[in-house]
């Protein structure tokens, strides 16, 4: 597979993802049995999920080519793709998980995405806490800041909706700089500066608790935004290490907050269940509404998450590698190490990357220093 975009991403507006629903993709009656099909095989296996490769699970051509489009949707105009129809009301929880695994086995490589260094997290309330140290969204019921998710593409595949809110919510990140462009042109190299954000306690032991990281690339042919308001804060509450955010930089995070949830950008859906939603975490970013639950434990809103490297991923800017890992196009890069990377995940991304034909790094921490980043 190549790492060449044969179409880039563009701004959109939320009126213009309304009038235009290429991005939204209905599986078949054939691709669903694709699907069922394979999982019956892989649950005969019944093998670990880090053990298992494509022929564990093993699709039909018209539902691999499903899940190819899709992710192709992702690094082309929109910047997402929602794919609709995954039979979950005829799986349990388990059989759930298992297929979205196997999914998964083709479209990219997984990544870590906590403390726990999990490969897949529930996106359920769980009763945590959102705005604390260490706090993450994704195990409470509370509305989200806009943010992206630490991969090339994030898919979340709705299992169970709530029983009111928990409302998607998905901005072209293109557009927003047009915005910042547009109104605040003197912010753009501010936007390019290094800013300190939180690990909120998923970095690796070796690492310091803080990463550095602009929210705007620099590269004129690959665009690429990066922000979540929520961990820069903490990196500046949390650590007096971290410099302090200038005047200007300040300007410029409460712009973007101002903008992204304005009628112009925000785009608003409703995950139904069977829903996979997928999104190019450069060009777009994305929250959630609050949301209330149902009485009934299996009723209950969840959602599975996976972090992936894609093999036709952007190239990332140089100033990213100490986050990313690696700024290659199509390398396997992101995630979060967390503290209990075992050595099956090594054995399972090197075997992934090898079948997807995608460069990897061994892991080493990259570091740059808060002096160093106030030098640059």
């Amino acid at each position: 597979m190549t790492s060449e975009l044969s179409f880039a991403p563009e701004a959109w507006t939320a009126d213009e993802l309304r009038q235009d629903s290429s991005w939204i993709q209905r599986l078949s009656v054939l691709e669903v049995a694709g699907f069922k099909h394979a999982l019956t095989h892989a649950k005969a296996l019944n093998k670990p999920l880090l053990e298992m490769v494509q022929a564990d699970f093993p699709l039909s051509d018209a539902s691999r080519a499903a899940l190819t489009r899709a992710i192709a949707t992702t690094q082309g105009r929109w910047g997402m793709c929602l794919l609709k129809g995954f039979p979950v009301n005829e799986w349990d929880e388990a059989d759930t998980k298992l297929a979205y695994w196997g999914m998964s086995l083709y479209m990219g490589v997984g990544r870590t995405q906590n403390r726990a260094s999990q490969v897949m997290n529930d996106v359920r309330n769980d009763g945590g806490d959102y705005k604390v140290k260490g706090g993450r969204g994704y195990n409470t019921n509370a509305g989200l800041d806009f943010h992206q998710d630490s991969c090339d593409v994030v898919g979340l595949l709705c299992r169970r909706t709530a029983k009111d809110g928990g409302t998607s919510k998905v901005i072209s990140s293109i557009k927003l700089r047009d915005e910042v462009q547009r109104l605040r042109p003197d912010l753009i190299p501010v936007l390019q500066q290094p800013f300190f954000h939180s690990y909120q306690g998923t970095q690796d032991p070796s690492q310091p608790p803080f990463y550095s990281c602009p929210l705007l690339g620099d590269d004129p042919t690959y665009f690429a935004v990066r922000t979540n308001r929520k961990n820069t804060d903490a990196a500046q509450r949390d650590f007096p290490e971290v410099p302090r955010l200038t005047p200007a930089q300040l300007e410029a995070l409460d712009l973007l907050d101002q903008l992204m949830p304005s009628p112009l950008l925000c785009f608003t859906m409703e995950l139904e269940r069977g829903d996979m939603q997928l999104l190019n975490s450069y060009v777009t970013l994305h929250s959630r509404t609050p949301f209330e639950d149902f009485d009934e434990p299996d009723e209950k809103r969840h959602l599975l998450r996976l972090w992936l490297s894609v093999p036709s991923s952007q190239p990332l800017p140089a100033a990213w590698e100490e986050y990313f890992g690696d700024a290659r196009a199509g390398a396997v890069r992101g995630g979060v190490r967390g503290s209990a990377i075992t050595p099956d995940f090594v054995a399972y991304e090197q075997r992934q990357a090898s079948a997807l034909g995608m460069p990897l790094k061994s892991w080493v921490p990259r570091v740059e220093s808060a002096h160093d980043a106030q030098q640059n």
